[in-house]
């Protein structure tokens, strides 16, 4: 236990250290010694204490500046102090309360009052330390098992998409593109690092409920008839069911983007036509980059639009079928974009 005595008498501080060194052999004390009180604050900054014993009435800095002082340092904004005095003025006690003190010695001090005094105050000290460590490793704890559910929940997002994977194999790769441009849209909108990586991650599981459509309308080649889309249109609706329910966030963001990503900022998309900002934003973040990655990928019943015209249409869009803060975040992140569409075109699910 390491113990900050201040005072300018010199044999004060010799009778403390003697003192101090008598204690159980539990508390193993290190005394270090000032009668410079500036000194010992410049001590304090740099080494941790267990108890400071500082006097009164010292020249530069009295007992009271000594204490404001040790409690100005992080790490000691807690730290027991016992202040020696002869004065027996209300107004000088008080202040040093104010200042932190928690106990006081009358000066010249007995020594077996000092001795059971030390004793408890480092007796009391070192049970601070123990819940303080104890604290610590519960905090660890929580945060490795905060960690390992977060793990778990991305593995169940990542194997579920490639579950759709197999059956459309191009969904492999729209998927790694579109959830990539969701989180550039989603940093650019400036939300917070877990809000992105949550977003990320759902954006994955946006066709999820493909997984419900018949093969003969899925990979059909020409035009859809108007039973085909109703039926296409149900992957929204689908999604949502295979992913609603949970009490997990991520797959609540999830299934909140699977049922929302189709929908339209003027209100004319699917299903459930909603508008503006009652669409999530987690939707409404998925359906640009949803719509941007379809564009500018080739299927079977058309080819790639380029960058330029792409864009052309995301931007006559805006208000209508985007949001137009999306939009803005997505002339925001283009260079990022771009580089995603010009070196991810081949790359397929993890």
């Amino acid at each position: 236990m390491a113990i900050l005595a201040v005072d300018d008498s010199r044999s004060s501080l010799a009778l403390i250290s003697k003192i101090a060194s008598r204690l159980d052999s539990q508390l193993d004390c290190a005394v270090h010694t000032f009668v410079d009180p500036r000194q010992s604050l410049a001590f304090a900054s740099r080494n941790d204490l267990d108890l400071a014993i500082v006097d009164y009435d010292m020249p530069h800095l009295d007992g009271v500046a000594v204490t404001s002082g040790l409690r100005a340092l992080p790490r000691h904004h807690n730290l027991p102090v016992v202040m020696i005095t002869s004065n027996e003025e209300a107004s000088v006690r008080l202040r040093a309360l104010k200042a932190g003190v928690l106990d006081f010695l009358r000066k010249p001090f007995d020594e077996i009052e000092l001795a059971v005094r030390l004793r408890n105050l480092l007796a009391l000290r070192r049970s601070q330390k123990d819940i303080e460590q104890h604290a610590r490793t519960l905090r660890a704890a929580v945060a490795e098992a905060v960690s390992t559910v977060a793990k778990r929940e991305e593995e169940i997002i990542l194997r579920l998409s490639r579950a759709a994977e197999f059956k459309d194999p191009d969904t492999g790769a729209h998927v790694v593109r579109m959830a990539t441009y969701c989180r550039i849209l989603a940093q650019c909108l400036k939300l917070d690092k877990q809000q992105i990586d949550t977003i990320y991650l759902a954006a994955y599981m946006h066709d999820i409920g493909k997984l419900g459509v018949p093969d003969r309308i899925l990979y059909k080649q020409g035009p859809l008839d108007q039973d085909e889309r109703r039926q296409i249109e149900r992957h929204a609706a689908m999604g949502y069911s295979i992913l609603s329910g949970s009490e997990c966030g991520l797959l609540q963001v999830a299934a909140q983007i699977a049922l929302s990503h189709h929908e339209r900022w003027d209100g004319s998309g699917y299903p459930s036509r909603l508008a503006g900002e009652v669409i999530p934003l987690p939707g409404r973040i998925a359906a640009l980059a949803d719509v941007f990655d379809a564009l500018t990928s080739e299927r079977p019943y058309k080819e790639a639009w380029s960058a330029e015209r792409a864009c052309a249409y995301i931007a006559a869009n805006s208000g209508t079928h985007f949001d137009p803060k999306c939009v803005a975040a997505f002339f925001a992140g283009w260079s990022e974009i771009s580089e995603v569409l010009n070196t991810h075109r081949e790359c397929t699910a993890v």
